[in-house]
């Protein structure tokens, strides 16, 4: 299926990896630079824009973007857990007419590495940067001594134009991946989804499990998240996308399982009326209302009168949406 921004397909971005991967250009590109994390609003302000001028100019549209996120490198155990994982983030850039994804290593080459030779190696000899769009608080270079100002002043040396993508806001607050996070992380699903500009979500593929909730009556899809953390846990009800019957309902439960002993964040969810095997399938998860916080049980007997009440609250939701 294709469909069509200013006249283009949307097709997955091609991935470039490191700077001795990127292409030759004489033509040049316009592009962007962050990290991307959600891809909400204020970030699809700025993809939007540079989807039009790169139609404009017809050059194609670059994000550059940094693995692992700076903050993972220098910090890893205070990281925040992260809104999209890599696939989902290439995901979400195929909506906003992304021709190519530049992912950076962030390693201590790259962070020694000073502003001035960032722009030159990346901006210039790599890129060929036309025209670049930056969040108006976008640092970059050893000791983030790379600004706004100092890609105006290499704009003018080297040719290409400089845009300001200013602070976007929601409700007078300035919509942030923390922001996406603190509600995620409160339960707040409606404020999460009006700064997202669509639910939230996560993919995965269905993979075998211990079959313990077919036992108990509640046969769950089983989805490894492969993330260090989660922005958010509990009972949710759901809808699942990826199969031929989408949007299908269900009830969620997304955490370590206390109550058997799990030690492993895991996506479990269980569909209404609905049989059929789907293992191996690679679906997304929407995350609609929360209905309660994970919490450990004292008996198996406890946990299933639960699940019953769980299941018949999510179904409620869904006869009053």
């Amino acid at each position: 299926m294709f469909d069509y921004f200013f006249g283009r397909q949307r097709l997955m971005p091609k991935i470039i990896r490191g700077f001795h991967n990127l292409p030759a250009s004489p033509q040049g590109c316009v592009a962007t630079i962050g990290n991307f994390d959600g891809v909400h609003l204020g970030h699809q302000a700025v993809l939007t824009q540079l989807a039009m001028k790169g139609d404009t100019l017809k050059l194609p549209a670059v994000v550059i973007t940094f693995e692992p996120q700076p903050f993972e490198y220098f910090v890893p155990e205070k990281a925040p857990a992260r809104l999209t994982r890599f696939r989902e983030k290439v995901e979400a850039l195929r909506c906003y007419s992304i021709q190519q994804l530049c992912v950076l290593r962030f390693n201590q080459r790259l962070a020694e590495m000073s502003a001035e030779l960032f722009i030159q190696k990346l901006l210039v000899e790599g890129l060929n940067v036309k025209y670049l769009v930056v969040g108006d608080d976008f640092r970059f270079g050893c000791e983030r001594k790379g600004d706004f100002a100092l890609l105006q002043e290499a704009g003018k040396k080297y040719g290409f134009q400089v845009v300001n993508m200013h602070t976007f806001a929601i409700d007078q607050n300035r919509v942030s991946s923390t922001r996406i996070r603190n509600a995620l992380s409160s339960g707040d699903l409606v404020l999460a989804e009006k700064l997202l500009g669509r639910p939230y979500r996560m993919s995965g593929r269905v993979a075998h499990g211990d079959k313990r909730g077919r036992k108990m009556g509640f046969p769950t899809a089983n989805i490894h998240l492969h993330r260090h953390k989660i922005p958010l846990t509990g009972v949710f009800a759901v809808q699942l996308f990826g199969i031929d019957e989408e949007p299908v309902n269900g009830v969620a439960n997304i955490g370590i399982r206390p109550t058997i002993g799990g030690n492993k964040a895991l996506l479990e969810v269980h569909l209404f009326d609905f049989k059929r095997e789907i293992y191996g399938e690679h679906v997304q998860v929407f995350f609609l209302h929360k209905i309660r916080d994970e919490q450990r049980f004292d008996g198996l007997e406890q946990l299933i009168a639960q699940i019953h009440l769980d299941a018949e609250q999510a179904r409620q939701y869904f006869s009053q949406v």
